[in-house]
């Protein structure tokens, strides 16, 4: 096949802006290409996506939709970098070059306006239902044929509703593990990755910290710094070093070296990416009932699953953290999210959207 990835709207990818999409547009290009697939990515001018052929294409960038309100309608602004993209892909589905588009941007454009490209749409969704708009173009495109929506998890799906949830293909996601070192001796230093925003939690991961009087370090964007200031206030005496955005080479080599990854999502996460690059070093993941990550762990054996929005539950998880194998960890990874795997379940969904 020759595939054309649509983008995120919302940065320039390598930024860090874009969150977990970022990561599984790379591992899906690189994993499609040596299945003998081609690739080309239209996204924000600046993007970089390892060795791929991006086209570039500037405009203004898009507000994430999970600050918005739910009921409010996706604003599309003036000289759109979406708008900007998805006429670009428009323009390279007429030239017969290519055979399928696979969407990435959590927007309603390109599921409603997917009948203006010259070849199928297909649709990555990657987060669940945050917006009205969103789920009404989700729906529309899930009935207009069987295999246009893909999610990551079951608990994603299910955030829009019982239709999509019965019609949407789950792909889950997965990570190079080549990329990932296994670390067996780790520091007592917990991990925080996400970036710094009220639904990611960074409010309960700081309480996680000073409970536990462990170190946290926390790698990501500081999207908002009047949340981060605020869980400082309520926890004065954590122990929480801000280490920033990494690439992925740099984030293994450090979040390898920590006892456990925390995550402490307040909205419903639609996989977790960061919980599978974890475990890819052998870090065993604590996660809220919540969402796609709760999928992933294997509770007991490479984690802890404890109930939603409660942090003494994560901190007393914290302390029998040694008794997960760290092997085991990267092994589960080997066999369910490798990137091999995840390219061939997308490949079998592209392949299926397209018969």
């Amino acid at each position: 096949m020759r595939i054309i990835f649509l983008s995120t709207p919302v940065g320039p990818l390598g930024s860090g802006v874009g969150g977990g999409v970022e990561l599984t547009m790379r591992t899906l290009a690189d994993g499609l290409m040596r299945r003998g697939h081609e690739v080309v990515v239209v996204a924000p001018r600046d993007s970089r996506l390892g060795t791929h052929r991006i086209v570039e294409v500037a405009g203004v960038l898009h507000v994430p939709s999970q600050t918005l309100d739910r009921t409010a309608p996706l604003v599309v602004p003036t000289d759109s970098v979406l708008v900007n993209m998805w006429n670009t892909v428009v323009e390279l589905a007429r030239s017969g070059q290519h055979d399928v588009v696979l969407n990435f941007a959590y927007d309603a454009l390109p599921f409603v306006n997917a009948s203006e490209c010259a070849i199928p749409v297909a649709h990555l969704v990657s987060m669940g239902s945050l917006s009205d708009e969103m789920d009404r173009a989700v729906a529309l495109a899930a009935r207009s044929h069987a295999h246009a929506v893909a999610m990551h998890s079951r608990a994603q799906a299910a955030t829009f509703g019982p239709t999509a949830a019965e019609r949407v293909t789950i792909v889950a996601s997965g990570v190079e593990l080549s990329n990932y070192e296994f670390v067996a001796a780790p520091t007592d230093a917990l991990a925080f990755v996400a970036r710094i925003s009220p639904e990611k939690g960074i409010r309960d991961a700081f309480a996680v910290a000073a409970r536990t009087r462990r170190r946290l370090r926390v790698f990501g964007v500081m999207e908002d710094r009047k949340e981060w200031d605020a869980a400082r206030a309520q926890n004065p005496h954590a122990d929480v070093e801000h280490v920033g955005f990494l690439p992925t080479r740099e984030l293994q080599a450090q979040l390898g070296t920590c006892a456990a990854l925390i995550m402490v999502h307040r909205w419903v996460e639609a996989f977790g990416n960061v919980a599978i690059e974890a475990l890819a070093c052998g870090v065993p993941v604590i996660t809220y009932d919540r969402g796609g990550p709760a999928e992933i762990v294997r509770d007991g054996a490479t984690g802890f699953v404890v109930p939603a929005d409660d942090v003494v539950a994560v901190a007393a998880a914290v302390e029998r953290v040694d008794a997960i194998d760290r092997l085991r960890c990267r092994a589960d990874v080997r066999e369910r999210f490798s990137a091999e795997s995840f390219a061939a379940r997308v490949e079998e969904w592209l392949v299926a959207r397209l018969a």
